[in-house]
């Protein structure tokens, strides 16, 4: 591993069999009570590592927070409710006509791209309503079909 291998590092002077034939060395000499230490320091770090794994830290979930919009007066008569009705049906009303002229604008210039690329734009939109069209024959008779099964399954 290159980290071993540089110069600088701290690990340089570090090497495996000389860390295993230091503790051998240190484990002989240590005398008759080395394996009291060897258990007690293998019970020691077992019984901090026990509490550290069996720790749970949960808190509890936040509460939600509600907020409530009020977007209309409670106090409202019908004529004001029918009112502010019509005034958003025209709103809605405007933004599906400018909605139409904006896709209609951008039909015109993909036309128009077609034609200088040197496509046929009128054969292209013939084929796409007799495609649009078989696919409304289509779904009208899989309708007419599902209303007679649904017919038949009821008598």
């Amino acid at each position: 591993m290159m980290v071993f291998k540089r110069k600088n590092s701290m690990w340089a002077d570090v090497s495996p069999t000389g860390a295993v034939s230091d503790f051998v060395s240190v484990w002989r000499s240590s005398g008759r009570n080395r394996w009291r230490f060897a258990l007690a320091a293998l019970v020691a770090s077992g019984s901090v590592l026990s509490l550290i794994i069996r720790e749970e830290h949960r808190a509890p979930p936040r509460l939600p927070s509600i907020t409530y919009i009020n977007s209309w007066r409670a106090d409202r008569s019908d004529e004001e409710i029918k009112a502010s009705n019509l005034a958003f049906q025209k709103i809605k009303e405007q933004r599906l006509r400018e909605q139409a002229e904006a896709e209609e604008e951008t039909k015109k210039l993909y036309r128009t791209l077609g034609r200088i690329s040197g496509m046929d734009v009128d054969k292209i939109e013939r084929d796409a309503a007799a495609q649009r069209a078989a696919e409304a024959k289509a779904a009208a008779a899989e309708a007419e079909h599902a209303r007679a099964v649904q017919a038949a399954a009821a008598k």
